[in-house]
């Protein structure tokens, strides 16, 4: 079977890394890949024009594609290469928009009865900055629209939730933002795979966003992350019943049929689980922490979505904990330095993964090329081992000023003393 992965982030690489143990697959490609999917598929060069994609796709015989990234999701690719009767594991554009715009997002889980924050949407910014004066802080603002994991301010006071606002609101034409109430309790992130009837959880995890220890510094895509999360009894069943049973239903309804992968980052309030955001895909970094657990096979998982027979497989998991810790380039995330010298060591320590993402072959060997540069994930038998592994992982890797957090995981661990 041909098998094609599309993109190029630490998420990507583990999807190939992942994609490639099948059995199934005789030819593995990525578009546009990186230099580390580049060991393990054959790297296609990609603009990001989808119906260009998707006609290479259909030249080359492609009999499964597997999505990475949310852009694409949002631009349609889904629907270009159903149109030509390929295979591919991804919601299509209508579906996606739970990621592309966070006001269409609420609004449905207004419709359905999701538990989420109280929010509103605006367009003018006069009217976005006195509704923050009846407000007051903390509040969050949110970009509605796609912005890679940066787009939303968690405001301590009013003058930095109106700045976040003006900063959005100020920009290109039909700017959109949803200010909405601070909520507190622990994060965690429910990862499901779904055919549009049948919905199977993954693991649960837990994302860093912040850039610095302690939960401090700018927001990122991801710093790091956890999994299992040690979620409390019935918590699962209760954000499978309460959220994504009700997307799930409730798109169908209305005609549309949801089939690849749902992220719902949740916030465990005293008044149960509610929805931060719901995104049309695997999350970085947690599928790169996911994965490496996940037993079965994923092409077999891919193609049971996409073909509807999702009800016929079971979900099988290694016995492991594991711990990813990311690796970022000065100055990210608002102005990574790029060109940097990166060295992997040959043999990684024991139980120790490293997927690239911002990295380019350079003539000396390999160089950062983004905000992001690699994924470092340590498994072990419970999450303190994992955690250990990562970190050794971290200190194997030669990358001189390399941003990184010292603490991922430590809140878990803690608790679990």
């Amino acid at each position: 079977m041909k098998v094609l992965v599309v993109g190029s982030g630490g998420r990507e690489h583990a999807m190939c890394w992942k994609v490639a143990q099948s059995p199934l697959v005789t030819a593995l490609f990525a578009a546009p890949g990186n230099p580390g999917m580049a060991e393990l598929a054959e790297c296609i060069p990609w603009d990001g024009n989808v119906e260009q994609l998707a006609e290479w796709a259909d030249q080359e015989g492609i009999e499964l594609t597997l999505v990475g990234p949310e852009a694409p999701l949002v631009e349609g690719i889904a629907d270009a290469f159903l149109a030509r009767g390929l295979k591919i594991f991804g919601p299509v554009q209508k579906a996606a928009m739970i990621e592309g715009s966070k006001a269409f997002a609420k609004d449905l889980m207004a419709r359905f009865g999701i538990p989420t924050a109280r929010h509103r949407t605006f367009h003018d910014v006069l009217d976005a900055l006195s509704y923050l004066e009846t407000t007051g802080a903390p509040i969050v603002v949110k970009d509605s629209g796609l912005a890679a994991g940066k787009g939303v301010t968690v405001a301590t006071t009013l003058q930095q939730a109106k700045q976040a606002a003006a900063n959005i609101l100020s920009g290109p034409e039909q700017a959109e933002i949803v200010i909405e109430e601070f909520l507190s309790g622990p994060e965690v992130t429910v990862l499901a795979v779904t055919d549009g009837v049948t919905i199977k959880p993954l693991l649960p995890s837990q994302d860093h966003k912040r850039l610095l220890d302690g939960d401090t510094g700018p927001m990122t895509g991801g710093m790091g992350a956890i999994c299992p999360y040690p979620l409390a009894p019935g918590v699962l069943t209760e954000i499978v019943e309460r959220v994504l049973q009700p997307l799930v239903e409730g798109l169908r309804a209305e005609g549309i049929v949801y089939k690849g992968v749902i992220y719902a980052g949740l916030m465990l309030t005293d008044e149960g689980p509610k929805v931060l955001e719901f995104n049309a895909r695997f999350g970085d970094p947690e599928c790169q922490a996911i994965l490496p657990l996940l037993k079965t096979d994923l092409v077999e998982l891919a193609l049971a979505v996409v073909e509807g027979r999702l009800h016929e497989l079971e979900l099988t998991w290694h016995p492991l904990a594991s711990a990813c810790v990311v690796m970022a380039a000065p100055g990210y995330p608002d102005d990574p330095h790029k060109g940097l010298p990166l060295s992997l060591p040959r043999q990684p320590p024991e139980q120790v993964l490293y997927f690239q993402a911002g990295t380019r072959r350079g003539p000396d060997g390999l160089q950062t090329h983004g905000g992001r540069v690699l994924s470092v994930v340590g498994l072990g038998e419970d999450l303190k081992k994992a955690l250990e592994r990562a970190y050794a992982g971290v200190a194997a890797v030669k990358f001189e000023h390399a941003l990184y957090r010292r603490d991922i995981g430590r809140k878990v661990v803690t608790n679990m003393a």
